[in-house]
């Protein structure tokens, strides 16, 4: 039998560029969000459009490779695992937030007028 995995694949497009950060013990850490789309029947047999929002983490090097690599609208491959997550806001309500944190990443085509050939 396999052993269970926690893993994530995703091809979408870059929401904002990279945010990279260098914490105070030298880590780099960059975030952005990935747009997916679906499109599926309702029940009503009605075509709907389905876009759903990841935040992607990476660190160190593929931290670097993101920043330097990714802008908005790029679609990319992405490979990662499932974090859950819970902080206290400023107001004092919990807050869940699910991140994917990168293992791998593949850009699949430039976004349109970042200065980079389309392929």
């Amino acid at each position: 039998m396999n052993a269970l995995r926690n893993k994530v694949m995703l091809v979408g497009n870059l929401g904002q560029d990279p945010q990279i950060k260098t914490l105070e013990s030298g880590q780099k850490v960059v975030h952005f969000t990935l747009a997916t789309k679906d499109d599926f029947k309702n029940s009503d047999g009605q075509k709907v459009k389905e876009t759903t929002w990841h935040n992607i983490t990476a660190w160190n090097g593929l931290a670097e490779i993101a920043s330097k690599y990714l802008k908005k609208g790029n679609e990319v491959f992405v490979e990662g695992r499932i974090v859950y997550r819970t902080y206290e806001d400023k107001k004092g309500a919990t807050k869940n937030v699910t991140d994917i944190v990168l293992n791998d990443l593949l850009l699949l085509r430039s976004a349109k007028g970042n200065g980079k050939e389309e392929e």
